[in-house]
């Protein structure tokens, strides 16, 4: 089983930036795909970035340009970059760690509030 605790989250001016973290506990951390999702206020949760085991990258075309993601394996953290913040980024950041019918885990969440 994984445990995952995000972390970074804050209040931030529109143009800004924030790293988030999502530290996971557990064996065989590198073999997980790691996602970041969002959830906005009376919005569905929504995939945001993805890093599979081999480090190939996805994004949301709403974040494509301004966010990064990463993983640091002997750290067992992943990591997201998010540059050039907007008030629409305004949610609750979820890492998730993914290893298909061999589970599926979920953080509890960082609140991430960019102001106008």
């Amino acid at each position: 089983q994984v445990q995952l605790v995000e972390s970074g989250g804050g209040l931030v001016q529109a143009g800004g930036s924030l790293r988030l973290s999502c530290a996971g506990s557990g064996s065989f951390f590198s073999l997980y795909a790691m996602g970041w999702y969002r959830q906005a206020p009376a919005k569905q949760r929504e995939l945001v970035a993805v890093i599979t085991s081999g480090g190939s990258t996805n994004y949301a075309d709403s974040v494509k340009g301004r966010f990064t993601i990463s993983r640091d394996n002997t750290k067992n953290t992943a990591y997201l970059q998010m540059n050039s913040l907007k008030p629409e980024d305004t949610a609750v950041y979820y890492c998730n760690a993914d290893r298909g019918i061999r589970g599926s885990y979920w953080g509890k969440g960082t609140l991430v509030t960019v102001s106008s």
